[in-house]
């Protein structure tokens, strides 16, 4: 039996949505409201062949919904609120209270709203859009796919920092890692595409984009991620300066008078490709100015590729060896430079990259002569939390 299933990603200022047919997984419908709480929110939807866009004023993400649930039966995608079987949404943290996707009830929306103290820019406004929706389509069935639930599976010695354990006890502090819900997906369509069970499979999946993080899966299981107790953690991002030296921060503190919101701001927001090559955040506009000359601009690209490949050389050390090396995200899936620049000189480790498939675009992208297959799958996190709601 068919059922119409919604995938909810609510940002700050944001929401993007897909409603699928489920569980033949045909998108009916998708789009988002950009610019929620200004006069000048921006909707857009695409069904079939038909793209509706419009600008208008959106207070808050309640407005939102009721908008988008409006636009549906407007534009007769769907004839009763009453066909939507169940809405998914995207939730950055679960802590280690969930360990896997789960149904939303009293309870489990208090303890997101608790997890706001490990993800304050993120659980909070995931809470407003689940309330909203709940409030909206109250017979349809509420499931949280957390961002942090994939790597639950990681032992004790990969996700503990040396810190006195009773942090760790008291305050949560470790490391959960994110981007849970697209290294899930990825692996699993690596192991349909090479026909080989997933438990089969050495994979390190590299999520590249604004946010970017690298995950070592042994056997379908998240065994070492590269973000940490926040998405600040791992490799050099957009904005983001990803690991560094702690003692940086009380160094700055002192030479510059600055509080920890500003030390904050500037290691999440000034940071990364942007703070080095002072260009922007958005790998595009780098790389076109390191093609036009600029070094710094140059020397951000170089630093972004560096720390991805020490980070691959340690997860191939972790699970002893590798069978699959996946891109996936808006970096991995579109620039052909960053995956021969991360994949240079690792041809010792099995990694050998054929230019002409990498060029093309094509899925895998090895040389035939190389040990390691190399992957380029596009990320569907929406599919994702819509097969999390059918199968919970």
């Amino acid at each position: 039996m068919l059922q119409k299933i919604m995938a909810i990603n609510a940002g700050s200022s944001s929401l993007k949505f897909q409603l699928f047919s489920m569980p033949d997984e045909q998108v009916i419908t998708k789009g988002m409201i950009e610019r929620i709480g200004k006069q000048d929110a921006f909707f857009s939807i695409q069904y079939g062949k038909q793209k509706h866009r419009e600008t208008f004023a959106v207070e808050n993400h309640q407005q939102a919904v009721d908008h988008l649930l409006s636009a549906l039966l407007d534009h007769e995608i769907i004839k009763s609120l009453d066909e939507i079987a169940g809405v998914g949404h995207r939730v950055a943290h679960g802590g280690e209270a969930f360990s896997d996707s789960a149904c939303i009830d009293a309870a489990a929306l208090q303890q997101i709203e608790h997890l706001g103290t490990l993800a304050p820019l993120h659980n909070p406004v995931n809470a407003i859009g689940i309330r909203a929706f709940m409030e909206a389509l109250p017979h349809a069935k509420a499931v949280a796919v957390f961002d942090t639930s994939f790597h639950q599976t990681m032992p004790p010695e990969t996700f503990l920092y040396a810190l006195p354990y009773r942090y760790y006890q008291e305050q949560g502090i470790r490391r959960y890692g994110f981007h849970g819900t697209s290294h899930k997906y990825v692996s699993q369509k690596c192991a349909e595409k090479l026909s080989t069970p997933l438990s089969d499979l050495r994979l390190i999946s590299c999520h590249l984009g604004n946010g970017s993080s690298l995950c070592a899966i042994q056997h379908g299981r998240s065994v070492n991620t590269s973000m940490g107790f926040t998405p600040l953690a791992g490799v050099m991002m957009g904005t983001r300066c990803g690991d560094i030296d702690p003692s940086i921060m009380p160094y700055l503190a002192k030479q510059e008078n600055k509080s920890a919101d500003e030390l904050n701001a500037l290691i999440n927001n000034e940071s990364g490709l942007l703070g080095i090559s002072g260009v922007s955040n958005d790998y595009r506009d780098v790389e076109q100015a390191a093609k036009d000359g600029n070094e710094r601009a140059q020397l951000a690209l170089k630093m972004f590729a560096e720390r991805i490949r020490a980070f691959i050389g340690s997860y191939i050390a972790h699970m002893g060896g590798l069978d699959a090396l996946i891109f996936t995200g808006g970096i991995g899936e579109n620039s052909r430079t960053a995956r021969a620049a991360i994949c240079h000189a690792l041809e010792y480790l099995g990694i050998a990259l054929d230019e002409t498939r990498n060029n093309a675009n094509e899925t895998f992208i090895q040389q035939d002569s190389g040990q390691v297959k190399i992957a380029v799958i596009n990320t569907n996190e929406e599919l994702m939390i819509a097969r999390d709601v059918m199968r919970v």
